[in-house]
């Protein structure tokens, strides 16, 4: 029988049943109801404690395991930033011609430009997005292979692009467009099987409990803007309002945080507002930008821009631009990377185990720029073939190759080839039998020769890839 610190270790009913039904054979039904209703008493008992459920709750790694096992198999999401930064007028957008990393991002130009906060707020008046299409991004996203989704509800700026009570700054009361996007957005993801997830800043240079920029133009000062004297409590109510206004207005399994450098956030600020969100949805998955980004904050870390050199220990996530600086749209920005870099960072990452959150910035009329969806469509073609070898899987199990990556899921190890061996052989370093090796192509499974030399496993590849970018052999072992 389990003991009742591996019971009390879940993270919620849920939980409690999907272990019981792993362990139905060593359980009788009377037992089952028993484990359930203690569980549910206990549960109810400590309600009144919500920080106590949830210390129990980060304490459990079975809990953490159950709650995320979607997130990894996923290994693929979108990042969507759009907010006023996505319309500015003539004028601002011309500050971002010939501009390089911060300087050339649209949803940081309040900052880097020095913009006033009665010149920003002029931007919502002429925010009317009439061709934004939930269900035609959600095609995008879906057609993509990805399997869930981020998109910004407030960023830095601190316009919220959903509808709130908390002020009038809004898309829904502050624009002639007037509608929620993020409604129509979640709505068409839980339709389609989508993940829904929201990103949130912690800091807002539009409120009034911040001083921002106080010393002059500098944008540091932005970043680091200072709290005004006993302010801060207040600034936290809202921020937990509106965090409830979106849990129990889209229900999403995701909040993405941003903004912890400030100087005024701490880490028992971050625990605080994890807990608060945890008792409205326990299974939330929330990042470590909820606290200081150590890897005790949140259930996933944030690489941006960047790929580890290896696996990080934990549950990691890289978020990228898919262009070569700007999250939010940037008309300036031309420099988007291949989708054959794209899917190199795709596989490179999940080699490590980690998962891929690649951004789109759509403009001021709800259109998701052609470049990104080319790429996306590409990127979806070739999963649709290889999907297997990203989807479900773990990091691979040997040194990393010259030739590519691998990953792994049970028995079968997925070789990704890069760069076709002019040899026309890979050399796996498994001491375990192969028990067949298979080439993927876009019509069929082509089985390959196989062979030994000294502690190597040799597979004979033919003379030319089935595919321009990325290239996949199957590899079945009789027992890794």
């Amino acid at each position: 029988m389990p003991g009742w610190d591996i019971i009390l270790s879940l993270a919620d009913v849920t939980d409690v049943i999907e272990f019981i039904d792993r362990n139905k054979e060593m359980l009788n039904g009377k037992y089952k109801l028993t484990l359930v209703f203690i569980f549910i008493v206990l549960t109810k008992c400590a309600i009144g404690s919500t920080q106590d459920v949830n210390i129990v709750q980060a304490k459990s790694p079975l809990g953490h395991d159950i709650k995320m096992q979607w997130w990894k198999d996923a290994r693929f999401g979108i990042f969507i930033h759009w907010g006023l930064y996505s319309a500015l007028d003539n004028e601002l957008s011309n500050l971002l011609q010939n501009r390089t990393g911060i300087y050339a991002q649209s949803c940081w130009l309040m900052a880097t430009a020095d913009i006033s906060k009665e010149r920003y707020e002029k931007l919502a008046p002429r925010f009317n997005p009439v061709k934004f299409n939930a269900a035609a991004w959600v095609d995008t996203i879906k057609n993509a292979g990805a399997k869930y989704v981020v998109i910004t509800s407030k960023h830095h700026e601190g316009f919220s692009m959903f509808e709130t009570k908390v002020n009038n700054y809004n898309i829904v009361a502050g624009t002639p467009y007037g509608k929620d996007p993020l409604k129509a957005l979640s709505n068409e993801c839980k339709m389609a099987g989508i993940a829904f997830g929201v990103y949130y800043s912690i800091l807002d240079w539009h409120h009034s409990s911040q001083e921002v920029n106080p010393n002059g133009k500098n944008y540091k000062k932005y970043k680091y803007n200072l709290m005004k004297k006993d302010a801060k409590a207040q600034y936290v109510s809202d921020m937990k309002t509106q965090l409830r206004e979106i849990i129990e207005q889209y229900d999403p399994e995701i909040l993405w945080f941003d903004g912890d450098w400030v100087k005024w956030w701490t880490t028992e600020d971050g625990c605080d507002l994890s807990n608060y969100l945890r008792s409205l949805k326990p299974s939330l998955i929330i990042n470590n930008r909820v606290g200081k980004r150590e890897k005790t904050d949140g259930d996933f870390g944030t690489p941006e821009q960047k790929i580890p050199d290896a696996a990080l220990g934990y549950d990691w996530e890289t978020c990228m631009t898919m262009d070569k600086y700007a999250w939010g749209y940037n008309k300036y920005d031309k420099e988007f990377k291949s989708s054959t870099d794209l899917l190199k960072n795709l596989v490179d990452i999940a080699s490590k185990g980690g998962n891929y959150l690649l951004n789109v910035g759509p403009d001021a009329e709800g259109v998701i720029p052609k470049q990104s969806v080319k790429r996306l469509y590409e990127i979806g073609q070739w999963l649709k073939v290889n999907g297997d070898a990203i989807y479900g899987t773990s990091a691979g199990p040997f040194p990393q190759p010259v030739w590519g990556r691998y990953t792994k899921k049970g028995n079968v190890v997925y070789a990704h080839i890069f760069d076709w061996p002019k040899n026309l052989q890979l050399e796996i370093p498994a001491q375990a039998k192969l028990k067949k090796a298979v080439l993927l192509t876009p019509k069929n499974q082509v089985c390959l020769k196989t062979g030994k030399l000294e502690s190597q496993t040799v597979i004979y590849l033919p003379k030319k890839a089935p595919f321009k970018t990325i290239s996949v052999v199957i590899l079945e072992f009789e027992n890794l």
